[in-house]
């Protein structure tokens, strides 16, 4: 039996005693205080001396930090799946992922019947058993719709799966017998027996019968982990027991087991916390080194499950990823994959993420990712409305862990933000020395696309745009190169990633320049939109009218069930002089017939508040266009979008103030005339009719914000960066990026390019 190269585990096997209730979390906190991995916890529920396991488990969980809980094992018989899945499900997430399923058919029938559970034979137990993996992991997949399940012990109908755990939970099987062992082969991630019982068969005819099965089913060996429970019976000088001797011959027993027989994990028993410090400080150290040393000169990698490789897409050569990054890949088939292979709206299927934490990893990935026949995607935050943060098939560098918030000087207002931190973080931080910076009207936005784009906040008409307060960025260009950039290096690039950074590197974090703020006011404004067009028109006159301190943004949404149209403003005062704040506020509502009006006096960082949640995908038709005035005949076409259902949602935002104050030519967001920014969003089934629509407004407009665009056509560029900014682009495109390499973010380059990129 070869060593598999899991990762090594030694932990506890402990006893629930009722007797002293705090005896199992000492133990647990001291197994933790020696350095050991996991607590595992006897689940036997019809014993009046114990515990409830999920219950002791649960509690010892919320008093530790780092050690992984399980049942050893779970009684199933007496623990329904669904309830059994929810608890353990709930358990990993209160805990941050250190939960794993310990899990066993039943042993003592007689027992279990005298507690009220089923009255199985063994082997009903064992076909319950199998019925019961297959519905806990049908409830963890909450990328399905609702569960159904017609088996011979559990009837499901309908239920709403979930909740998702924080990680992949491994169902371990408490096996002995062959029926059981071919089960642990065929279904399960690990096989839990204990030292004393492995008998007939044996430790080696038992693995084998594992590997058997699990070829059989088209899984890998690899894929069952073997743990070990050693109880006190098998320590010490009593004849037939397993460790006996000095720790130096425990090392080697240990070893043994793991490079020739494939086991890493050991749970001690006897609830001895003497023992568990030895083994923590003394055993498992020395047998971690000698297995490391070992798997180094045998070439042993972790393994790859068979999950994993079974949907590994044509075009990626997964196996010349960097080993510097195998630990930062997310494959099809990983437990992981779901959380991050959809936007924001758009749903993705890429065949790897990519997760650096450091700009020399990001180089790694850019320079694998170059060598594959895929595409490309960049991902910060992932809330992507265009949709070019995921893709079908290719590679996403997701630098959602490269999220530092620094504060670099307080007093200057001097900030660097990784791309990956989210702007409800950035809020937070920054407001605790009195500083802010505009971000969108979204907290889970991440940096770097809002901050290579525009950044069209609530703070803009007082404080501009987020990139007009970028003064420099760290970037990892198309070869590999990491460079600064700033007004005295490469200060052309500096220009360019200022509105089209995502065509010339990925951008890893930047340095601002934040503001002194304290409280805002925010207001909500509800009016009734019978009269759309008029409401549009006179919102915009008043936002127009209105002191600097004040950025609106107006959603509009048709009537449906019985109610009629309508149309929200939220606004933000950026300053605390409520009176010029009450006065700026009651003027915007003379907008039209008003249903609703509220204001409160927040933190900025309360506008911005994160809802938090994965992403989950979607689709989404949506036209992007800046307006300088809104004029009788754009507030018309406006209004017709949303009446005539060519669009389910028009988003204005005011602009203006400060954003025009800056030069057009001062950076590649050249719209420093404008006064809002427009979107209609509509269902693909209606992107016809919103597309001709928008056809007749486009000529209305003046130029686009790329990043509300989901229109990929060459002319959008032209309209995004109009002359002669996108000539500038396009010779900067041919230095730093020559070969297009980030090219799914509306890629600049040659304009032949660019029509064969709409064909």
């Amino acid at each position: 039996m070869p060593d598999y190269g899991h990762e090594l585990m030694f932990g506890t096997f402990t006893t629930p005693s009722a007797k002293d209730p705090q005896h199992a979390v000492a133990i647990a906190q001291a197994a933790e205080a020696a350095g050991l991995d996991a607590v595992t916890i006897q689940d036997h529920p019809y014993n009046s001396d114990f515990l409830d396991t999920y219950t002791l488990l649960t509690w010892i969980a919320a008093k530790t930090s780092r050690i992984r809980v399980a049942a050893n094992v779970t009684n199933l018989p007496l623990r329904p799946p669904v309830v059994l899945a929810k608890a353990a499900a709930s358990i990993d997430l209160l805990s941050g992922g250190r939960f794993e399923m310990g899990l066993g058919a039943g042993g003592f029938g007689d027992a279990i019947k005298a507690a009220g559970g089923p009255d199985l034979t063994a082997g009903q137990r064992v076909d319950a058993l199998q019925e019961a993996i297959e519905v806990m992991r049908s409830i963890w997949d909450t990328s399905r719709a609702g569960l159904k399940h017609e088996g011979e012990h559990y009837k499901i109908n309908g239920l709403r799966r979930g909740p998702r755990p924080a990680h992949e939970i491994g169902i371990w099987l408490g096996a002995y017998k062959p029926r059981m062992l071919g089960i642990t082969g065929a279904k399960a991630d690990g096989w839990l027996p204990s030292w004393e019982y492995l008998k007939t068969p044996t430790l080696a005819e038992s693995n084998a019968m594992i590997d058997e099965a699990a070829i059989a089913a088209g899984r890998q060996p690899s894929d069952i982990k073997r743990l070990l429970n050693i109880g006190r019976p098998a320590i010490g000088a009593s004849d037939g027991a397993f460790l006996q001797g000095p720790a130096s011959q425990w090392v080697e027993q240990l070893s043994e087991l793991i490079l020739e027989h494939g086991f890493s994990g050991f749970f001690f028993g006897g609830d001895d916390p003497d023992l568990l410090r030895v083994v923590g400080e003394e055993i498992a150290p020395e047998v971690r080194s000698i297995v490391s040393k070992a798997r180094a000169g045998a070439g042993t990698a972790a393994p790859r499950r068979s999950a994993v490789l079974s949907k590994r897409m044509e075009g990626i050569d997964y196996d010349a990823l960097p080993q510097a990054l195998a630990d930062r890949a997310i494959e099809p088939g990983d437990f992981r994959y779901e959380g991050v292979r959809h936007s924001y709206v758009w749903s993705g299927r890429p065949g790897l993420v990519i997760k650096p934490e450091t700009a020399e990893e990001v180089s790694a990935a850019v320079r694998y990712a170059r060598a594959q026949a895929v595409p490309l995607s960049v991902r910060s935050g992932g809330h992507g409305i265009s949709g070019r943060s995921t893709n079908r098939g290719g590679i996403v560098i997701d630098l959602g862990a490269m999220n530092g918030i620094e504060v670099l000087d307080a007093q200057t207002g001097l900030v660097r933000l990784g791309a990956g931190a989210r702007w409800s973080e950035v809020a937070a931080k920054l407001g605790e020395h009195g500083l802010a910076m505009s971000s969108g009207d979204y907290g889970g936005v991440g940096v770097g696309g809002l901050a290579t784009a525009g950044g069209l906040g609530y703070l803009a008409r007082k404080f501009g745009l987020t990139i007009d307060h970028v003064v420099a960025a760290e970037i990892v260009l198309a070869d590999g190169r990491i460079v600064r950039v700033d007004k005295d290096n490469e200060p052309d690039l500096l220009w360019a990633i200022r509105g089209a950074g995502g065509n010339f590197g990925v951008v890893t974090a930047f340095e601002l320049e934040a503001y002194r703020l304290g409280d805002v006011i925010q207001a909500v404004q509800v009016f009734d939109g019978t009269d759309m067009a008029s409401v549009l028109e006179r919102w915009g006159a008043l936002v127009e009218a209105s002191p600097r301190e004040l950025t609106s943004f107006l959603m509009a949404v048709p009537g449906n069930s019985g109610q009629g149209p309508m149309a929200q403003a939220i606004s933000v005062y950026a300053g605390e002089d409520r009176d010029a704040a009450a006065e700026a506020i009651n003027a915007l509502g003379e907008a039209g017939p008003i249903l609703d009006q509220r204001a409160y006096l927040t933190p900025y960082a309360g506008v911005v508040a994160h809802p938090g949640g994965e992403h989950r995908g979607g689709s989404a038709v949506i036209r992007s266009g800046l307006v300088d005035h809104f004029t009788p005949e754009i507030a018309a076409r406006a209004s017709g979008l949303l009446a005539s259902g060519a669009a389910n949602l028009l988003q204005i935002r005011s602009v203006g103030g400060a954003v025009n104050d800056i030069a057009a030519d001062a950076m590649a967001y050249p719209h420093r005339t404008q006064n809002f920014s427009m979107i209609a969003a509509g269902s693909r089934g209606q992107s016809d009719l919103l597309d001709a629509q928008w056809g007749e407004l486009r000529p209305l407009l003046n130029g686009m914000y790329l990043n509300f665009e989901t229109d990929t056509h060459p002319d959008r560029l032209l309209e995004a960066f109009p002359e002669p900014a996108l000539s500038r682009l396009r010779a900067l495109k041919r230095r730093y990026d020559p070969d297009n390499v980030f090219n799914m973010n509306f890629a600049i380059g040659t304009e032949a390019d660019e029509v064969r990129a709409a064909e």
